[in-house]
């Protein structure tokens, strides 16, 4: 019989994307290239909507707090994974896989409210123009991103306490590049049901609820669009949305497409994978598409790079 340990005198051992060891520098300049992208696209878009008056509206409010959500939801598990590949240990605490855990939590729960809200926004401003500053005052802007933040916090506290009642066996190989919170149940010795219960109602609540708030918001949108008689106001109003739309695509597409690789295949390197472009990947499209779509943005972007060269120069 393999002797059991309590959470917190674990260590877990973190397999990663390959074993191969010709493949640890390719892999290791390929993240570190993603998490620089992802973290100065960003970071360039919170200073543009800052520093530019025309951006201080609520569409831009929340895609700076999207975009430092993205930051923190990458920060929270590429700067490990670069460090293992580096130093050759893949090894982690229990504390720090709980912290991990938590973080990557709030942040992807905070990710899909906020997508949540912006769809919202999206609504308001195509299918209620003339009540649009009224409804979405700066005071609401500011609350709902509060909430948000409360119910991400209240999630990931929720399922890192109930990870302390857990024990493991001493092999706690993990087949991943970080510490999913799926993946950790599966190596534990005592009993999982109330957290699989609890993983599941709260994918309920927190993935098809917010999934449905954005649906019906854009259901309204795309009939409110069929009614404009010109087609240029088709374009238009469709252009307010469509970044937002595509950033949504990703966001759900690449978590349904983890779900099934994770429930449909035997193979963890194949869910590694699947996770790495839902994590890695989607935060660092989202600064170009808002950037590369959006006539609003390209402006400030502009000026805000010719500013910085200039500083720099």
């Amino acid at each position: 019989m393999e002797s059991e340990i309590q959470t917190g005198a674990a260590e877990f051992l973190l397999l990663g994307l390959s074993e191969d060891p010709e493949l640890q520098s390719i892999l290791f300049e390929l993240l570190l290239a993603m998490y620089l992208v992802t973290v100065l696209g960003n970071m360039v878009i919170i200073l543009a909507v800052s520093s530019d008056t025309k951006l201080h509206t609520p569409m831009y409010f929340f895609l700076s707090n999207l975009s430092f959500v993205d930051i923190c939801c990458t920060s929270t598990i590429v700067p490990k994974m670069l460090m293992n590949i580096q130093t050759e240990n893949k090894t982690i605490t229990s504390a720090g896989c709980l912290t991990q855990v938590y973080f990557f939590l709030l942040f992807v729960c905070m990710d899909n409210l906020l997508l949540t809200i912006m769809a919202y926004d999206c609504y308001v401003a195509i299918c209620h123009p003339l009540y649009y500053t009224a409804i979405m005052n700066p005071d609401l802007c500011v609350l709902l991103v509060l909430v948000s933040l409360f119910i991400s916090s209240a999630d990931a506290l929720l399922h890192t306490l109930m990870m302390l009642h857990l024990s493991f066996c001493t092999h706690l190989k993990i087949p991943h590049f970080f510490r999913e919170l799926t993946q950790i149940l599966k190596l534990a010795c005592s009993d999982t049901h109330i957290n699989n219960i609890l993983v599941y109602l709260v994918t309920i609540l927190l993935g098809i609820g917010p999934l449905s708030g954005i649906s019906f918001p854009y259901t309204q949108i795309i009939s409110s669009i069929l009614r404009i008689p010109s087609a240029g106001g088709k374009y238009k109003a469709f252009s307010t949305c469509a970044s937002h739309l595509i950033v949504v695509s990703l966001f759900y597409g690449t978590s349904i497409w983890v779900y099934l690789s994770s429930a449909v295949t035997d193979s963890p390197r194949k869910t590694a994978v699947a996770s790495m472009i839902y994590a890695v990947l989607t935060p660092m499209m989202n600064p170009f598409i808002y950037s590369l779509r959006n006539k609003d943005m390209k402006g400030p972007l502009r000026k805000l790079i010719r500013n910085l060269l200039i500083l720099g120069a």
